[in-house]
This record gives C-alpha cells, structure tokens and sequence, in this order.
C-alpha cells in the first residue's frame, strides 16, 4: 500500500509539472503570435505611409 501511495504522489508531482510547463509555453505562443500580429500591422501602416507620401 505504501508503494502505491508513493506511486501515485510521484506521479501527481510530475503531472503538475507538466502542467505548469504547458501553460507557460501556452502564454509564450499567445504573446508571441500577439507580437508579431502587431508588427505586422505597424509594418504595414509605415508602409501605406510611406507610399502616400511617394505620391
């Protein structure tokens, strides 16, 4: 009884490391693609501008 108990908290201990390990590269992917959307429009309001002003 005592292995399985042992058992049973390892694994709960690496399952929520796991967890947590999930949720940060979750928040990674989120910010960055939430980054890069940004850039993009910024890039592409620079370059209307600059078009404009060729004009």
């Amino acid at each position: 009884m005592d292995n399985l108990i042992s058992f049973l908290r390892m694994f709960l201990s690496y399952a929520l490391v796991v967890a947590v390990a999930a949720a940060v590269i979750a928040l990674a992917v989120f910010i960055g693609i939430k980054l890069r959307k940004s850039k993009n429009q910024k890039e592409l309001t620079q370059n209307a501008e600059g078009s404009q002003a060729e004009s």
